[in-house]
């Protein structure tokens, strides 16, 4: 854990350097304010509520839109609208000074050189393991179907199960049902997919939520900028709680 200028920070990974500078500055030069990378779905709409008590509004809605950058009521603000697993690339390589990921998207690609500011506490889920209701587990290395490939690796092994793990890009439910995979490893919400498919989650991996990165060199260079919304995200959170 680090501490800024009064900030607790978590770096994704160890580092001594200020990384991508050139490429911060590239990206940059046109907009000199901050740029915001953002997923469409939950995130976004969750993080709008935060967003307003920060100041910053969109002005026009993304899910009604074809575009991907968006100007916002702060002149010093715009969003970009990206998939939610390229949210910490673009954070990580300085395109966007900071975003909201999901932890299990941390978790599953990585984030090099991003600081892990704060958990917004929003788009809460779990991460679990999957099967089809009351079926045993075949006596054999198993199969897991997922898109959470290196998450369910490292959950197996510090299990001591050796298994096999299947990418997949979506429709997990279906594979247990037509013998892809034994068990899934999927977010889980309200497990309502689940019943209807007839699964049942089983082993809780971990809980998952929506976090505020930021680039190394943004937070240096941009922290006037960062800070009100940082205090106001915080301020938030509190409020919630």
């Amino acid at each position: 854990m680090l501490t800024a200028h009064g900030h607790d920070v978590i770096m994704t990974e160890a580092s001594n350097s200020l990384p991508n500078d050139g490429l911060l500055n590239e990206v940059n030069d046109e907009f000199s304010g901050l740029t915001l990378a953002l997923s469409k779905g939950r995130i976004l709409e969750e993080t709008m509520p935060l967003l307003r008590a920060a100041g910053v509004e969109l002005l026009e809605d993304p899910e009604a839109s074809r575009k991907l950058i968006f100007p916002t009521s702060n002149p010093n603000v715009r969003v970009l609208i990206l998939r939610a697993s390229d949210v910490p690339t673009y954070v990580e390589h300085g395109a966007a000074d900071f975003g909201v990921a999901g932890k299990d998207v941390l978790l599953e690609h990585g984030a090099n050189h991003v600081y892990e500011l704060l958990d917004l506490q929003i788009a809460q889920c779990k991460l679990m393991t999957a099967g089809v209701k009351d079926a045993p587990l075949p006596n054999r290395r198993l199969r897991i179907a997922t898109k959470y490939v290196n998450v369910a690796r490292a959950y197996f092994a510090s299990q001591g199960q050796q298994v096999d793990v299947i990418k997949l890009y979506g429709s997990m439910e279906l594979a247990p049902l037509v013998g892809l995979g034994d068990l899934i490893v999927d977010v889980v919400d309200t497990g309502n997919t689940l019943r209807a498919n007839g699964l049942e989650a089983r082993d809780h991996i971990c809980d998952v939520s929506s976090r505020l990165i930021v680039n190394q060199v943004s937070y240096k260079r941009k922290f006037a900028l960062l800070e009100p919304i940082l205090d106001s995200f915080k301020n938030s959170i509190a409020s919630a709680s």
